[in-house]
């Protein structure tokens, strides 16, 4: 026995009749559907369903299982306290779920009483469960419950995961209906609540067609660009609810998509059958991701390289600061510099530390002392682990000798970095960040790292980087 079932359900809440109160009718194709995909978990002989929710308690680098003896949420918040939901968790197979994939490499994390109290995280049923379990209940299902809150790893690992799922319950011997939640593109249309992207129908018509057709690989290498613009938050659930039918032929069927609100809402059931080798792909997988590291390590810059050899000697255990400067290329052996050194991990900052002016006789010991700096110093983040190591991704950015400017006209955010001081306060900006577009943007951002108010007098300076990755 193991996963009998899988499926792919929306959570807006409005589609629940007493918080859309009329409302709900505007989706009423979506809510046939749920009730459809009810009936079919039902018919599914599942004795507990896992429903892996993009609303939950979400980690950078794991993923999270709630581990309450009962699991409890309501739709209060949407204006309905009156729709309660509380149920067992069946921790047996929580438990097994999070050795299995522990022993994949996964960090999986038991979300409990202690552990939410510590952190401040919520403890009950998020939307992304509770909205869809509505008409999960209305057809009839009531059964144990793992909740599963999607984290932001590779999708490779994300699938690894679906499959520790399903080994899990083939261990314990027990049925299992796996339900990824997620709405797909929240940019349909002007006025959507992400904001109107053409990109959001694309994704939403490819991805619809790729889970038509059970495509797992297409899904997994959708041009991350579209992705990001469609602007959703059902693709990792998704993909880790593809990972718990690993190895077996799927039958799958579309049995609605709306988008009426700008919001894409997708009800999809998927039947596996009998073994299909032609479809075990975990492993498949894990040996690309490998080898585009691998890869990608080879073609690491100097300044990378530098960066990296000085992180593997700090957590072994080696004097990380002798460093041969004989072998550096001229350009970095004879100069000093400011150095910035940025580390991230699945394309999530994990920790960036680095130096206006240059402290150090060279640059190559600039970049070793400020990588070590990122990795143990940076007050934003826990300190990096020795494990994951492979998993960061380095760039260096080696600044250029900071010049007065007369005014904000002589500044460009995408081109020079800023340095905005005002007495012994002082504020810096790199160039080229995400989100910063505009010259104020940038200016009242340092300002506000140096501690500036607003309309204090400043003493402006720009920079120019080159960056190295």
């Amino acid at each position: 026995m193991s996963v009998v079932f899988g499926g792919i359900c929306p959570h807006p809440p409005i589609m629940v009749p007493e918080v859309g109160r009329g409302r709900d009718e505007e989706v009423a194709e979506t809510k046939r559907a749920m009730l459809e995909l009810g009936r079919r978990v039902a018919a599914s002989g599942a004795q507990t369903l896992v429903m892996i929710t993009p609303h939950g308690t979400v980690f950078a680098d794991g993923i999270g299982i709630s581990t309450f003896p009962k699991l409890k949420g309501d739709l209060g918040q949407f204006g309905a306290p009156g729709v309660r939901f509380e149920l067992p968790s069946d921790l047996d197979l929580a438990r097994e779920i999070k050795a299995v994939a522990r022993a994949k490499g996964i960090m999986v994390v038991g979300i409990d009483n202690e552990m939410a109290a510590r952190h401040e995280l919520s403890a009950g049923l998020d939307h992304g469960v509770t909205a869809p379990l509505y008409f999960i209940r209305e057809a009839g299902v009531n059964l144990p419950l793992v909740h599963v809150s999607m984290g932001m790893l590779p999708y490779s690992k994300l699938y690894a995961f679906g499959v520790a799922v399903r080994e899990a319950a083939a261990r314990r011997g027990k049925k299992v209906a796996v339900l990824a939640s997620g709405d797909l593109s929240h940019r349909l249309s002007p006025g959507a609540p992400a904001g109107y992207d053409p990109s959001g129908g694309d994704f939403d018509r490819r991805l619809v067609e790729l889970v038509g057709v059970v495509d797992v690989e297409g899904i997994l290498k959708l041009d991350p660009e579209l992705v990001e613009r469609a602007g959703e938050c059902g693709l990792r659930p998704i993909i880790m609810m593809l990972g718990a039918l690993d190895g077996m032929a799927v039958r799958s069927e579309v049995l609605s998509y709306q988008g009426p609100f700008g919001v894409g809402y997708l009800v999809a059931a998927l039947e596996p059958g009998a073994p299909d080798d032609s479809r075990s792909l975990e492993r498949k997988l894990l040996d690309e991701a490998s080898e585009r590291t691998r890869q990608k390590r080879a073609g690491e810059s100097y300044p990378v390289q530098v960066a990296r050899k000085a992180l593997e000697r700090y957590y072994s255990g080696k004097n990380y600061k002798l460093f041969d400067l004989e072998g550096a290329p001229p350009e970095f052996a004879g100069r000093r510099a400011g150095v910035f050194v940025s580390l991230k991990k699945h394309g999530q900052l994990r920790g960036c530390i680095g130096t206006v002016a240059p402290v150090y006789d060279s640059i190559v010991e600039e970049i070793a002392e400020n990588a070590v700096s990122a990795a143990t110093r940076d007050p934003r983040f826990y300190a990096v682990e020795p494990e994951e190591l492979p998993e960061l991704d380095i760039s260096v950015d080696i600044l250029t000798d900071p010049e007065p400017v007369r005014g904000m006209d002589e500044l460009d955010p995408k081109k020079y970095g800023v340095i905005v001081s005002a007495g012994g306060r002082r504020g810096l900006l790199l160039p080229d960040l995400e989100g910063i577009n505009t010259v104020e943007e940038q200016v009242a951002i340092a300002r506000q790292k140096a501690g500036i108010a607003p309309g204090e007098p400043v003493k402006l300076e720009r920079f120019e980087v080159i960056r190295y990755k």
